[in-house]
């Protein structure tokens, strides 16, 4: 027990040196000495970044130092040699392991957004109403995973399929660790093959959506947009009729003159609600483009990239006439295709991390 305690430490430290987490704590320590000046709500745009910086620093250290407590805590009851704790103490340090392989896990996530929360889209692509079907079906599939993390969801727009399920869906994920993360390596075209519920003769039918995953940006300084370089249009919301039509003009398009990228907001009843958050959107499609094309800056972005068109999947599920789901890019294959599409994603994020260190 002593030597699993204390290779568990040994490992530890080494992945706290890789964190990086000392370093956090000075950068944290400065920034609260920063926060303490008189002086230091003068800029009150400037002071929000920092306190939003101080928040973020504090959540990432936390269960570091949490751990790294316990850990000690664990080696000091080990070596009391106390028989009555043995149970206990082996039960402790399963619990302890299983923790740090999980934070070991999250060092892999070091990309600039990683740590953000994420702006997912899902729309139907060749498959007609199968398609629309199999789109909802995603869009359950990502809630359940998004459940399982403890994370919080919104849904930003839903357009509803022409006799089932949706023709597209976006949705906004927040307050988890690493969302961006864990979520990106869904961006892609996914692949259905099943026998049709909507076809008459009940015969094999394939299905494709596409799911696009940006980083949620929630602070403008981190994309700096140029309002020159923007078009906004405002027009009259759809609706279904009746009286609970928009007859307002709150509908809000905004388009990024250098790049062509066009983001369409009508969810909400506010001119303003829809304005701010199309341009968030707009900032994280901006970010992800940065991403693809290697941009230092905005200014530099060559023009909105093609997605892939469908068939160029990264991800088959097949339900007929085998159960297999099989990562493409991974290699990663299952035949629990039900727990997949219920949520259970982490086998292949962590398959997908292996091969994207």
């Amino acid at each position: 027990m002593e030597n699993d305690a204390r290779k568990l430490r040994s490992a530890l430290n080494s992945a706290y040196r890789q964190a990086g987490i000392e370093e956090l704590e000075t950068k944290l320590d400065q920034l609260k000495d920063l926060s303490g000046r008189s002086d230091f709500w003068r800029d009150s745009n400037q002071a929000a970044d920092v306190m939003q910086e101080i928040s973020r620093i504090e959540k990432r250290i936390a269960p570091w130092v949490s751990i790294k407590k316990e850990v000690e805590d664990l080696l000091e009851m080990v070596l009391l040699e106390d028989p009555n704790l043995g149970e206990g103490l082996k039960i402790d340090l399963e619990s302890i392991q299983a923790r740090l392989h999980n934070l070991m896990l999250s060092l892999r996530f070091s990309g600039q957004y990683d740590d953000h929360g994420a702006v997912v889209s899902i729309s139907a692509g060749a498959g007609g109403t199968d398609a629309q079907d199999w789109t909802q079906m995603l869009f359950r599939m990502y809630i359940r995973f998004t459940e399982r993390k403890g994370w919080k969801y919104a849904t930003i727009e839903e357009s509803a399929g022409d006799d089932a399920g949706l023709k597209s869906v976006v949705f906004e994920v927040s307050k988890g660790d690493f969302i961006y993360g864990n979520l990106k390596q869904e961006h892609g075209v996914h692949r259905l093959v099943r026998l049709s519920p909507f076809n008459a003769d009940h015969l094999r039918q394939t299905s494709f959506a596409k799911v696009e995953v940006l980083p949620k940006i929630d602070s403008p300084s981190e994309v700096d947009i140029a309002d020159k370089d923007l078009k906004i249009d405002v027009y009259r919301s759809g609706g279904h009729g009746g009286q609970s039509v928009n007859t307002t003009d709150s509908a809000v398009r905004i388009t990024h003159l250098p790049t062509g990228i066009s983001v369409a907001i009508q969810n909400e009843r506010s001119q303003l609600q829809n304005r701010e958050m199309a341009l968030s959107i707009l900032r994280s499609r901006l970010a992800q483009l940065q991403i693809e094309q290697h941009a230092e800056k905005i200014s530099a972005l060559k023009g909105q990239n093609i997605s892939a068109e469908w068939g160029n999947q990264i991800r088959n599920y097949v339900l007929h006439p085998y159960k297999q789901v099989k990562d493409l890019r991974s290699g990663f294959e299952s035949s629990e295709v039900d727990n997949v599409l219920n949520g259970d994603l982490e086998p292949i994020i962590e398959a997908y991390l292996n091969i994207n260190p």
